[in-house]
């Protein structure tokens, strides 16, 4: 055997550096994203409060907005009515849960769309819209990208329709939020549909998901998420004596808990007054340490218009077969994701659900 240069040792330690970095980064990206919020004045776009609202995170079902957004356009444009019939193709009807019940050769709706992906958070009508519009559902996710950075959103990149688990669909709170008030601000025509809690679809009721829109006084919108690996999500709108304010919540640890943040950030926005750190951090699944929470100046105000291409650097989930089980950090990581796979099962014991194409056995449960 040949002796080992200084060469030779040196790759060798910086091979094991690397492979824990890919265990840490690994489990971790792959789980979750951490958790993030913000909230912005709509008349000023000032952000009252924010917490890791530029750190990259999964959106999960928020990534509908995008799909909505380049839909209201369509319609806005004229390229597309609300009573037209879109084609539903076996790849659409075959989309994980949550979905409408598609089937391949059926037309729907492009208003049937909108209502199921609002309130049902519904893949198979996102996949329907995205062919629809764009060819494919690929092509599609290019001209969400594109839109996506037209507004601003230098951040975001989005590799479907839907917010199905993929590691290439990332986004920021920061981004979300903006995108949000777009909604708003470019289509206020159609900014009604966010407020629909349930609608008729073939004889059938549909219900929605945003159940804290039922209770909170003056929400009328937007839209929630989930899949593993992002946690909880929410971007919501309301309105308190003429003043409407806008949020996004990232990374809850359960759809219940994510909402009581959410009313609770909104609370005090309209009062003048940051929530506690402590408040926020303990509402995620997974706390991580958080940036500081700041009252931003107008440096940190939200700008709407259009910016222009903000260079992205794609962060991939790692492999988690990197990992070796002699790694300390890498067996704290695979009991850990025990732990919060057991837990997601129990939330989502009343939900249908199938195995997701990527990131391991992602489920879109919340929608």
């Amino acid at each position: 055997m040949k002796p080992m240069t200084w060469g030779g040792v040196l790759r060798r330690w910086r091979m094991r550096a690397w492979v824990a970095l890919l265990c840490l980064t690994g489990f971790a990206g792959a789980a979750h994203a951490g958790y993030a919020a913000i909230v912005v004045d709509a008349s000023s776009g000032q952000v009252l409060q924010q917490v890791n609202a530029d750190q990259r995170d999964y959106p999960a079902s928020l990534t509908k907005m995008m799909t909505l957004y380049l839909t209201f356009q369509g319609l806005k444009s004229g390229k597309l009515q609300l009573d037209e019939p879109m084609q539903v193709s076996a790849h659409a009807a075959n989309m994980s849960p949550t979905r409408l019940g598609l089937r391949a050769g059926q037309t729907i709706s492009v208003r049937d769309c909108i209502l199921g992906m609002i309130t049902k958070s519904a893949n198979d009508a996102a996949a329907v819209m995205a062919e629809n519009i764009g060819g494919s559902e690929p092509a599609f996710a290019d001209m969400m990208t594109a839109q996506a950075h037209l507004l601003g959103m230098g951040e975001t990149h989005f590799a479907n329709a839907s917010g199905l688990p993929n590691p290439d669909n990332t986004s920021t709170a920061h981004d979300l939020v903006r995108l949000a008030m777009a909604l708003y601000r470019d289509f206020p025509q159609y900014a009604h549909f966010f407020a629909t809690q349930e609608f008729v679809f073939r004889g059938q009721i549909v219900r929605g998901h945003n159940h804290l829109m039922y209770r909170y006084p003056g929400m009328d919108g937007l839209k929630t998420g989930y899949i593993d690996a992002s946690g909880f999500n929410l971007a919501s709108t309301a309105v308190r004596d003429g003043r409407r304010l806008f949020a996004v919540v990232l990374g809850g640890r359960t759809a219940a808990v994510r909402d009581n943040l959410m009313a609770r950030l909104l609370d005090d926005g309209f009062a003048g007054q940051e929530t506690p750190l402590a408040v926020i951090a303990d509402a995620s699944r997974t706390p991580l340490p958080a940036v500081a929470s700041r009252r931003a100046k107008s440096a940190h105000s939200v700008r709407v218009a259009a910016h222009t291409h903000q260079s992205r650097s794609d962060r991939k989930v790692a492999a988690a077969s990197a990992c070796t089980r002699h790694t300390a950090a890498c067996r704290r990581a695979t009991a850990s994701r025990r732990v919060r796979h057991a837990a997601t099962t129990r939330v989502a014991a009343h939900h249908p659900t199938k195995k997701a194409v990527v990131v391991a056995a992602r489920r879109q449960v919340d929608g």
